[in-house]
C-alpha cells in the first residue's frame, strides 16, 4: 500500500491526504487531549470511541441540517473529512457552571446558567488557549463579524441537538468546546463543524446516579464515571471488542 503524506499531527489525530482533491484521513489517537504530565498518558481504544462517538453526533448534525466537515467512517481508527480551513479559535458554549468560569466568576460548581454562554478561545497550545473577546478576534483578523454571528448561531444550533442527545442517555452537557472552518463552494463560503465531537471535547455529568445520598440529602449529578466506553454503551455505539474504562476529560 502506497505510504500516505501526513498533513498534520496533533495530541489526539493525525490527518492524512485524502484519495480526492478537497478531502483528508482523519486519524483518531489514544492519547489523552488534556493532559497533566509533559506526555500524554495513551488508553488503549480511546481512538476507536472516539472515532465512533464523533461519527454519531456528526451524523446527527448532518442529518438535522447542521453543516460539518464529516463525510463518511473509514474504518474503526479513520473518517474521511472535507478539507476546511479552520478559524482559529476555539468556541466554548456554557450550559452550567463548571470549571474555569467559577473559578473566575465565582459561581457555584453546577449552576444552571439564565441561558447558554458562548465563549472563545485563541487556538494556540503554547499559549494555553487564552480566553479572547470578540474584539480580539475582529481586530487581528482571525474572523469577521459575520463569521463570528454566525459561529455563535451554529455553537448554540449544536448545544441544542447535542443538549437532548446527551439528555435522552441520561446525561447533562454541563458545556463542550467545538472548532469551525469555512468550507468553498465555487466562490461562496460555507461555515460548518469541524475537528471532532467526543468526550475529549465535552463535560458530561451523569443524571442517573442516586437521587439522594445516605442520609437522604439530594446528591448533585456527577461527572460520568469511565465516561468513553459509558457513553458510547448508552449511545448504542460501543463497538463488542473495547472493553476499556478511562477517566473523563474534562474542559478548564
Amino acid at each position: 500500500m502506497a505510504r500516505r503524506k501526513k498533513v498534520y499531527e496533533g495530541k489526539t489525530k493525525i490527518l492524512y491526504e485524502g484519495p480526492e482533491p478537497g478531502t483528508l484521513i482523519q486519524y483518531f489517537k489514544d492519547d489523552a487531549a488534556v493532559q497533566t504530565t509533559s506526555r500524554p498518558a495513551p488508553a488503549d481504544g480511546r481512538g476507536v470511541l472516539n472515532n465512533r462517538l464523533s461519527e454519531f453526533f456528526m451524523n446527527g448534525l448532518n442529518a438535522v441540517g447542521i453543516p460539518t466537515h464529516f463525510m463518511r467512517r473509514l474504518n474503526m481508527r479513520e473518517q474521511l473529512i472535507r478539507m476546511a480551513e479552520i478559524i482559529p479559535v476555539v468556541i466554548t458554549v456554557r450550559n452550567y457552571a463548571a470549571g474555569d468560569l467559577s473559578t473566575r466568576l465565582g459561581i457555584p460548581e453546577g449552576a444552571a446558567l439564565p441561558r447558554p454562554i458562548v465563549e472563545f478561545n485563541f487556538k494556540d497550545d503554547k499559549l494555553g488557549d487564552p480566553l479572547v473577546t470578540e474584539e480580539h478576534i475582529i481586530a487581528f483578523g482571525w474572523a469577521a463579524q459575520q463569521d463570528l454571528d454566525d459561529m455563535v448561531a451554529l455553537a448554540l444550533r449544536v448545544n441544542d441537538f447535542l443538549s437532548g442527545a446527551m439528555l435522552a442517555a441520561g446525561i447533562r452537557l454541563a458545556d463542550f468546546r467545538l472548532e469551525a472552518g469555512r468550507i468553498w463552494e465555487g466562490d461562496f463560503m460555507r461555515l460548518v463543524v469541524a475537528d471532532e465531537i467526543s468526550p475529549d471535547s465535552c463535560r458530561l455529568w451523569d443524571l442517573r446516579q442516586g437521587d439522594t445520598d445516605r442520609d437522604g440529602n439530594v446528591r448533585e449529578p456527577g461527572p460520568l464515571a469511565d465516561v468513553y466506553t459509558e457513553l458510547a454503551r448508552r449511545l448504542g455505539v460501543l463497538p463488542s471488542n473495547v472493553t476499556h474504562t478511562t477517566k473523563p476529560t474534562l474542559i478548564n
